[in-house]
């Protein structure tokens, strides 16, 4: 045999040439209930103002294809190199507002290549691995107090008191200020749990009209 053939029996011997309807079943089972462990994971730790219930089930959807790629991809050397040529010309067009999301897409993708690849037990215990760590940083470092996007309406009589009660607050930040005729409007941002509070002692002084306080999403700092 020479060195030719050699590494072409070894190229060979990695495809079965079968796919086997068990196995199949048993990828997508295990692909199934590790992508519904990372929704849970994922609305854990879900910081956005609205949480999308199409974003979960396409988590879902993406372990268990993948699953059913790799399953297919490794049982034939044909079948393989035609499904790389034909993913590679797929494109997708969706945005992706939040990288976390990305994360938890190449999560749920990364699941399904090793379920595919009949790995299940690495697949179980490195996700159950990865969900716990990421909740424990999520616990410790990441979770702080809640962000919102208060709006005032007052008198400009009453504009350096309102100043100088915001800059008493803890973590502020002035988005935006306007001023028309005799009256203001001020937004800015706030980190915190005493939300009711902080809008009962703005509420309380004469010449506001109104306080509005809107849960926001943002990167305090930035």
């Amino acid at each position: 045999m020479n060195f030719v053939d050699l590494i072409k029996n070894s190229v060979l011997s990695e495809f079965t040439g079968t796919i086997s309807i068990d196995k199949i079943a048993l990828s997508l089972i295990i692909s199934f209930i590790i992508g519904i462990f990372i929704i849970y994971i994922y609305k854990k730790t879900y910081t956005g103002v609205v949480y999308s219930k199409s974003f979960s089930l396409c988590i879902i959807l993406l372990a268990m294809v993948t699953s059913l790629i790799i399953r297919t991809i490794s049982s034939n050397l044909a079948l393989s190199l035609g499904m790389v040529g034909a993913l590679s010309i797929v494109r997708f067009r969706t945005a992706v507002k939040e990288p976390l999301d990305t994360a938890f897409m190449f999560w749920g993708i990364t699941s399904g290549i090793m379920t595919g690849a009949g790995l299940y037990l690495i697949a179980i215990i490195s996700s159950i691995a990865l969900g716990i760590l990421f909740y424990i940083s999520y616990i410790l470092g990441f979770k702080g107090n809640s962000q919102y996007l208060m709006i005032i309406k007052y008198n400009l009589v009453l504009d350096d008191k309102i100043e100088k009660m915001i800059s008493k607050l803890p973590k502020y930040k002035i988005k935006s200020k306007s001023i028309c005729k005799d009256k203001v409007e001020l937004s800015f941002e706030i980190a915190t749990k005493e939300h009711s509070k902080i809008m009962n002692l703005f509420s309380d002084i004469d010449g506001i009209d109104s306080v509005n306080l809107i849960s926001y999403q943002n990167d305090f700092g930035a």
